[in-house]
């Protein structure tokens, strides 16, 4: 991954745990974007507001205070040192001040004609890598389960074929009832 000469290289791993699943979609929030961009959130969003048109509602929204305060509780948005460099949030208590906004993968694909510092561009790519990576991820768990499923089926039907031979098994080995012999004597 190119990097530009003094900035700290981009974990892996840092940017696959911001990839939130917010309404059903895979978003990043601006917090985790500016941080990564290392940008404040404000320029960032700030950046976004002058290029409106450049982002529907397909590619960036607003989160609700509920999912923002459910994001909170999670320890999403408020994590300690990245809380205390993070504009949106108020430094008395940690309050958010501001509701993030959440960025879908075409959103974050935008930003880089937004955003053109070189950090900017570097960052965008490993970002696209790391949702490919999970797209991939998902596509072989939803193989994993199907294979699952159609082993399921086919156990099901064995252990009724199973089920069927050991009845006829447990058939055989009764003893067949002995023919009634004929009494001796006169009746």
């Amino acid at each position: 991954m190119p990097e530009t000469k003094g900035d700290p290289p981009l974990p892996t791993e840092r940017i696959a745990n911001a990839i939130l699943v917010v309404r059903g979609q895979k978003v990043m929030l601006d917090a985790d974007l500016a941080e990564l961009y290392d940008v404040e959130t404000r320029a960032l969003n700030q950046a976004v507001r002058r290029n409106l048109d450049r982002f529907p509602d397909d590619f960036m929204f607003q989160l609700t205070w509920e999912e923002a305060e459910e994001l909170r509780s999670q320890n999403v948005i408020l994590n300690g040192a990245a809380a205390r460099s993070q504009s949106v949030i108020l430094k008395r208590g940690f309050n958010l001040k501001y509701r993030p906004y959440a960025f879908t993968e075409q959103g974050v694909a935008m930003l880089s004609s937004v955003l053109r510092s070189p950090r900017a561009i570097a960052v965008n790519i490993e970002i696209m890598r790391a949702f490919v990576r999970l797209r991939e991820i998902i596509a072989t768990n939803k193989e994993l389960a199907q294979k699952l499923e159609d082993l399921e089926r086919r156990i099901d039907h064995h252990d009724e074929t199973i089920v069927e031979i050991l009845q006829a098994i447990r058939q055989l080995m009764a003893p067949e009832p002995a023919d009634p012999k004929r009494k001796i004597g006169f009746v």
